[in-house]
This record gives structure tokens, sequence and C-alpha cells, in this order.
């Protein structure tokens, strides 16, 4: 996952979670997306996507095996190096960086952002600057897929330095955008790790007007 700022005090065990989630398979968010994307004319050059917050790589790996270039981006090296020493991605189509949400500078005109669970992590003083940047480096039709957490998520005060937000104002990001699929999630669970906590979760697969 993607760090925040130095005013972040989350604090999680990366290592822990890439060893839990270690071999499990991408996320359904991105798989809706690319079967939309495979339903479109294929463009005579690859696709290009961005994954912020790739981690040790489980969304970037799929985009990979299909062809796309990918920029994968995450603010711990450990996970980018954990991506980078793969032996079942084609490197040739990758490119990395190890970039905290504050300090990402996002290309343009690209088809795709991926972010799987990771920008709840980004500080919610940093995170609308973010949403500007994801939107403004998208295409026209170019899609957004990945997850926002919810006001009654545990962590949105166990963690206030991460950001939740109700639905309305998830909504209200996603003005900018023809929602292809969206689903609000609610219940107790724990985390990949073990922990305990009650989950609300945003899942979002959007194009861009």
């Amino acid at each position: 996952m993607l760090d925040s700022s130095e005013k972040n005090t989350v604090k999680r065990d990366w290592s822990a979670y890439y060893q839990a989630v270690a071999g499990r398979p991408p996320r359904d968010t991105l798989l809706k997306t690319l079967d939309r994307f495979d339903l479109e004319a294929s463009p005579k050059s690859p696709r290009f996507a961005v994954d912020i917050g790739c981690g040790d790589g489980r969304d970037t790996v799929e985009l990979l095996r299909r062809g796309w270039q990918v920029l994968a981006i995450d603010g711990n090296d450990e996970a980018i190096a954990k991506l980078c020493d793969r032996e079942d991605i084609d490197s040739t189509l990758l490119e990395t960086q190890v970039m905290r949400f504050e300090s990402v500078s996002l290309p343009s005109s690209v088809d795709l952002i991926n972010s799987s669970f990771a920008l709840p992590f980004c500080h919610p003083d940093d995170f609308p600057n973010l949403w500007d940047k994801i939107i403004a480096s998208l295409r026209i039709g170019g899609r957004f897929c990945g997850q926002l957490f919810g006001d009654r998520d545990t962590w949105a005060t166990a963690y206030p330095n991460m950001n939740h937000y109700p639905k309305e104002k998830v909504e209200e990001l996603l003005q900018s955008f023809k929602v292809e699929y969206f689903e609000e999630e609610e219940h107790y669970g724990e985390t990949a790790i073990g922990e305990q906590k009650y989950w609300h979760i945003f899942h979002i697969v959007a194009s861009k007007n």
C-alpha cells in the first residue's frame, strides 16, 4: 500500500500484510474494469494503466499479463522490490516508482487508474489534491477503479489521519465520471492479518466523462 505523508500516524505491518495476501487473485473491481475494456476496440499500442498503492503487485501482475503498460506506484520500497523480483511479469511493460501520496505526479491521457484498498490511507488533507490529479490524468473515457472507505468503518475513528467519506460525498467525488459499477459493503470481519474490524467500503468502477 502507498504510505501517506509524515503527518500520517497510521502504522501498519506491511511486511505481514504482503505475506498474508501473497498469491491472492487480482481485485474484483479490476477484473470488472478489464472486462469492459475488452469489449472495446483494441488499440494499436498497449493500453496504459497506473496502479496507485500497488503493493507487491496483486493487480499489476494481471494488467501486465493482459499486455498493458503499467506504472506501478507505492510508498513502500519493500513492496516495489517484491514486485520487481517477480518472475511472472513482463518487465519491459513495467515502470515503478516509490512515491508517497502527496508527492505523486501522474502522466496524462491514462487509460486506467487502479487503486485497490489504497486511497483511504492518504491523509485527508492531501486526498482532495490527489483525487484532482487522478481525474486530470485520465483521458476522456478512461476509467478509475478501486475502493474508498465509508464513514462507518472502524478505522474512521481509530485512524483520523486516514480519509473516510459518507456515501453522498463519494457520489460527489464521482461527478466527473459515468459510474459503471458501485457497491456499498458493510459487515463485521477481519483484515488480511487477522485484525477484527467493521468494514464500510465503496467498490467503484467509473469512466471519465
